[in-house]
């Protein structure tokens, strides 16, 4: 989350003017994240102190919104905690703000946790409430396919090219043409809704206990066990930057006991472990080595280290 465009007292009372939310009393930018402008927004109705999250979607465009307000309701409604756009008095949640789609949503209580913070409870928890979020969407009835998926990183792999050291270069190419490979063998892999950037500081605790799980606007449809990897490859780190065995048994074990694994998704594995810490390899290495980039930078040596350790040593699915 961030501030790309700033907002004062009369913009927000004119956005909440349509709704039955009460007064402002109070707002204030939310800093970090890279995609969106965010506030958080105080107001009092019936002597009740209300919070929520206003954001300027600064990239996705009016048209492309309906497909994420369609899927944070839906998930809503079956108990999986993630934000939805409340809708004002007409019925409506999408709106425009200072000349961008707009909405406002509950604000969920919890705190984010560091990286090094998390423990083996910690990634059960997440992989319990994947599994029910992936059964969730098992059915929901719109599908959009990922703006950063196979055709991008083919493409954008390609462009990089010249930029890589000679080894990064073939580590890059061979991760995507393994990719590649999976896609023609294993044609049964379970495919749904995935969330898609379920990185640990998209997601609310307390305690070891999940109150929220934010951001979904990578949302698509994709194989179900590759949104794992990307869950994997980023919660599950040791202090070295490799992968910690028992939070990973513990992450792996607690999605299982919802939804267990096929067994072409056991023989997938080890190849959509590479592929997702690949895909944000390169999403990172872009900027990165781009001249005056203005985006929130991240070091791309983090999956680069990763995708190396899930060559020298691949894990497996636990047995269902």
């Amino acid at each position: 989350m961030a501030v790309y465009t700033a907002l004062d007292g009369k913009d927000i009372r004119e956005f909440l003017s349509t709704y039955a939310l009460g007064e402002l009393v109070s707002f204030r930018g939310i800093e970090g994240g890279i995609e969106n402008t965010n506030y958080f927004v105080t107001t009092q109705r019936d002597e009740h102190t209300l919070q929520f999250v206003l954001t300027l979607f600064e990239e996705l465009s009016q048209d492309e919104l309906p497909y994420f307000i369609e899927l944070c309701q839906w998930l809503t409604d079956r108990d999986i905690p993630v934000p939805y756009a409340i809708r004002n008095r007409h019925g409506v949640g999408l709106q425009r703000l200072k000349q961008r789609p707009a909405i406002i949503q509950p604000r969920f209580k919890g705190e984010h946790l560091d990286q090094q913070a998390l423990t083996p409870a910690h990634c059960a928890a997440i992989g319990e409430v994947l599994a029910r979020f992936h059964l969730a969407g098992q059915d929901f009835y719109l599908q959009r396919q990922a703006h950063r998926g196979v055709f991008w990183w083919r493409r954008e792999s390609r462009l990089l090219l010249p930029k890589l050291a000679a080894e990064d270069q073939t580590l890059l190419l061979d991760a995507v043409a393994e990719f590649d490979r999976l896609r023609e063998t294993h044609t049964d892999l379970p495919q749904g809704t995935i969330h898609g950037d379920l990185f640990h500081d998209n997601v609310l605790f307390n305690g070891t206990q999940i109150s929220a799980v934010l951001d979904l606007y990578n949302a698509a449809t994709a194989f179900l066990l590759y949104d794992l990897a990307i869950v994997a490859n980023d919660w599950c780190i040791n202090e070295q930057g490799l992968i910690d065995h028992a939070k990973e048994t513990a992450l792996l074990e607690a999605y299982a006991s919802v939804r267990p694994f096929t067994a072409s998704e056991q023989a997938a594995w080890p190849v959509l472990a590479r592929s997702a810490a690949m895909r944000f390899w390169l999403s990172r290495l872009i900027p990165w080595l781009q001249e005056n980039s203005t985006q929130k930078l991240k070091d791309p040596d983090e999956m680069k280290r990763v995708l190396l350790d899930r060559h020298d040593r691949p894990s497996q699915l636990p047995q269902t």
